[in-house]
């Protein structure tokens, strides 16, 4: 088909890592191993929240919500990014590139929200134990989640509609392993400098507030714990935030890295490193910074494995 003079692409090529070609198969046992490790880290985060009773409060309902998200937000880039791997022409549809934008974006963001959300509610529980229990009810922790998510997929599914509203008219090669904004912006046909504005924004708007009320969220909490008395008390107060901290600084500095630069500045070799530090390294963190941490996540884990054991015994 014929647009003018150029031929309308139907399919784009993913680089990816095929500048490195003798790597390709050790590159897909390394990532293979890391993405089952990230399955299996979530899946047992979310099955020993559902089912030790002392985990039912919000800090670990947001937990189990951060968890499925992950799960979901890996599972729409690093598949497909194994499969390229050991395959020599790496190929994805149009219509394929943009679900695969649409959902990873759309995840991404409500990542993003849902640590401000587990941000605010540390600030509640240290800040404001004693009316923990009704600001920090059911109902307005489901209502968190749902506005985390519903911003987060509305979010993506404009910045998604300004990327492939543009005209892709050849060449189709994509300097990525999976469907990006910077990397898509470089090859379109024509800019729309306006949309590149409102991704900017958007982009900014998720990132940088989101960190910027996290940060705030910790101010207070610091004011806090600097009042308590007794340096157990404040090492205690401190020892719920830290695991979260931890996500949010590695979480929001690859973010920044990739999403808060000139579109001009995108390198292939810099920016694929990056991108595999959010999409695996970041991912993998999670469940092992939550569950080696978190004393409550390592009593309720040896519960579960002592009552299977005893299951078997029987």
């Amino acid at each position: 088909m014929k647009q003018g003079n150029q031929s309308m692409v139907f399919e784009f090529i993913l680089i990816g890592f095929s500048g490195f070609p003798d790597l390709q198969v050790p590159l897909f046992v390394v990532f293979s191993i890391m993405y089952l490790a990230i399955l299996a880290g979530n899946i047992i985060i979310i099955v020993t929240i559902r089912r030790d009773s002392s985990l039912h409060i919000p800090m670990y309902f947001f937990l189990a919500v951060l968890s499925t998200s992950e799960t979901c937000y890996t599972f729409t880039i690093i598949p497909n990014m194994l499969v390229n791997l050991l395959k020599e022409k790496a190929t994805i549809s149009f219509i394929g590139c943009m679900i695969q934008m649409y959902t990873f974006l759309g995840f991404a963001m409500t990542n993003c929200l849902l640590l401000v959300v587990m941000g605010y509610d540390r600030y509640v529980c240290i800040c404001k134990p004693l009316h923990y229990p009704i600001l920090m009810n059911q109902r307005l922790c489901t209502k968190l989640v749902v506005f985390s998510a519903t911003s987060g997929f509305l979010l993506s599914v404009l910045e998604t509609y300004f990327i492939f509203s543009l005209p892709f008219c050849g060449p189709n090669k994509i300097q990525h392993f999976f469907c990006d904004l910077a990397p898509l912006l470089q090859l379109a046909c024509a800019r729309n400098y306006v949309g590149e504005i409102v991704i900017f924004l958007f982009s900014f708007l998720v990132v940088v507030f989101s960190f910027l009320l996290i940060i705030l969220s910790y101010i207070l909490i610091l004011t806090t714990i600097l009042k308590i008395p007794t340096a157990e008390g404040k090492r205690k107060a401190f020892s719920t935030c830290a695991s979260h901290l931890i996500v949010v600084v590695v979480h929001f500095g690859c973010a920044s890295i990739i999403y808060l630069r000139p579109q001009s500045r995108y390198t292939l070799k810099e920016d694929t490193f990056i991108s595999v530090t959010y999409t695996l390294v970041t991912p993998l963190l999670n469940p092992v910074v939550y569950s080696l941490r978190n004393k409550d996540v390592q009593i309720a884990l040896k519960k579960s494995l002592g009552r299977s054991t005893h299951a078997r015994k029987l």
